[in-house]
């Protein structure tokens, strides 16, 4: 894991950071850590895997092809042979 170092915080934002964490039962680290997190990788975001099956049901997949797309985590990606 990285370090990350944060200088000339405001007494004004590390109090209301201090206290949020309180709120949740945290340290004032782990706060920052669920900050940062929660902004770069909201709940709400969609992943491509998710989308493309959205997307198949969309378009009427048969349940062979869907079924491919379900799978797509589970089963390793073959490797590329070029003849």
């Amino acid at each position: 894991m990285k370090n990350v170092v944060v200088r000339n915080l405001s007494d004004e934002v590390h109090r209301a950071i201090r206290q949020r964490a309180a709120m949740h039962g945290r340290s004032a680290e782990a706060e920052i850590r669920a900050i940062l997190t929660d902004a770069v990788q909201p709940p709400e975001r969609v992943k491509l895997g998710s989308m493309l099956t959205a997307i198949g049901r969309e378009i009427a997949l048969t349940v062979e092809e869907h079924a491919l797309l379900d799978n797509r985590d589970r089963i390793p990606a073959e490797p590329m042979e070029f003849d």
